[in-house]
């Protein structure tokens, strides 16, 4: 794939380079596109993975490529997860990578934990976004997901990153700040 990144990302990059922890919130159904830049550009990244078959596949191939990974989910061993991956991102200063609807929807729905990850090691949400130019779409399946066909074009496009609220996280704050994650993802769109 050739992809054209937000000027923004050598930037936020260096932020967590400098100390700064970050989650970086994306759609599950352009995963593939975000996580193939991703694990080969940038180093520091450490993936929120589901526990499922799927799961273990992606894991492996970001492990392969020197990544670090933290295997949990909203339905299967979610707080053991965020727990863990705070401790990572404390001690090995890496950036939390999130499908935010995933593992299993609905479809850019944002889910609690990027929002309880952040506020608990005081990082910055980074909502990112993948364009490809031509992909297969897999209707059947609850995300839709974007398969990107080999040599095609791909814009990533980063937005601000911003802080979650320093409230107690209850059940109107959660909705406030999922609203405002998801209007974070959904305004993103190519120049």
């Amino acid at each position: 794939m050739r992809f054209t990144v937000d000027e923004k990302l050598a930037g936020i990059v260096a932020r967590n380079t400098g100390g700064q922890p970050l989650v970086i919130a994306l759609w599950h159904d352009e995963l593939f596109s975000i996580a193939g830049y991703g694990c080969v550009n940038v180093q520091g990244l450490m993936g929120i993975v589901s526990s499922s078959k799927d799961g273990q596949f992606v894991a492996s191939v970001m492990e392969g490529l020197g990544q670090t990974t933290v295997r949990g989910s909203s339905s299967r061993g979610g707080v053991r997860a965020l727990l863990k991956a705070k401790r990572v991102m404390e001690t090995e200063n890496r950036m939390a990578v999130f499908a935010v609807d995933g593992p299993q929807g609905p479809r850019h729905e944002p889910k609690d934990g990027a929002i309880f990850l952040a506020h608990h090691a005081r990082a910055l949400i980074v909502p990112i976004r993948a364009f490809p130019s031509r992909m297969k779409v897999f209707d059947k399946a609850w995300d839709r997901f974007q398969l990107p066909y080999p040599f095609s074009r791909c814009r990533l496009v980063v937005g601000e990153p911003y802080a979650v609220t320093g409230a107690k996280l209850d059940a109107e704050v959660l909705d406030t700040e999922r609203a405002r994650l998801k209007n974070a993802l959904d305004t993103l769109v190519p120049e």
